[in-house]
């Protein structure tokens, strides 16, 4: 993890995606100033998630690429994820 601060500039960099950015540079620029600090630690958060998601999956491609199982106990969500689609898909949606 870096140890440079966070900055607005910074921030657009970490989310790593234009629209994303798009709408955090919206939402900035239109802050009241006594929401400013608000608004910029809810971005500051999404970033840190998003870069420590990013680590995280880093990480991960490098066990897939040595043929090693990753680390920690996995949860197998097949049978979640397909009966949450199939709610979604009799419901009308997709």
């Amino acid at each position: 993890m870096s140890s440079e601060p966070w900055t607005i500039e910074r921030i657009s960099r970490a989310l790593g995606n234009p629209t994303l950015t798009k709408r955090f540079l919206a939402e900035i620029n239109r802050a009241p100033a006594h929401e400013l600090l608000t608004v910029f630690a809810k971005w500051e958060r999404i970033a840190k998630d998003t870069t420590a998601a990013v680590t995280r999956g880093q990480a991960l491609a490098d066990y897939d690429a040595r043929g090693e199982e990753p680390p920690g106990p996995w949860v197998d969500a097949t049978d979640k994820t397909q009966a949450a689609a199939d709610r979604a898909r009799s419901s009308g949606a997709a």
